[in-house]
């Protein structure tokens, strides 16, 4: 599975992030950290431009996370290559927190793994993910193959390019 964010669609509003909470049954207020968090970047002196971003595991091909971990609380599965996590196997010495590259791994009040698990239940139940099934501006996708990925990456690279070419403002 690939997640993927369309920066030019997302708008921060957070609906992703709530719809994880709820379907993982986390509460914020009672000390448990989302899975999904939501960023807004600025930058520029001039001009200021705003980039909205929705962030979760990435479930990485080759997951440094994974190869991290020394007691393989933390695994790819076969079926639908996302990273998976065993809390029960987890000690909680935050390797994987380590050797992520995006930070990811968090761990709750036992000191145990916890991260985003793709919504592999309802994957496997052929629905979406929360975060995008609730998305009310299509910003996310998940993908089933990274050739399906490359393939609308494609198109909606040669949408723009054509948009600019014609001058149109549709994204």
């Amino acid at each position: 599975m690939i997640f993927d964010l369309n920066l030019e669609k997302c708008v921060s509003c957070g609906a992703c992030a709530v719809a994880c909470m709820d379907q993982n049954d986390i509460d914020p207020s009672h000390g448990d950290t989302p899975l999904r968090r939501i960023h807004l970047l600025e930058e520029g002196k001039d001009k200021i431009r705003y980039t909205n971003l929705s962030v979760a595991c990435m479930h990485c091909s080759d997951a440094p996370c994974v190869m991290g971990c020394p007691t393989g609380a933390l695994y790819k599965d076969s079926a639908t290559n996302l990273t998976l996590f065993d809390p029960d196997r987890c000690i909680g010495c935050h390797s994987c927190a380590m050797a992520c590259p995006f930070g990811i791994p968090s761990f709750d009040q036992k000191d145990r793994i916890t991260k985003c698990d793709g919504c592999s239940e309802r994957l496997k139940a052929g629905l979406k993910p929360a975060c995008v099934r609730i998305c009310p501006f299509g910003a996310l996708s998940v993908y089933e193959s990274e050739s399906q990925y490359l393939s609308q990456r494609a198109a909606r690279s040669l949408k723009a390019i054509t948009n600019a070419i014609l001058g149109s403002e549709e994204p």
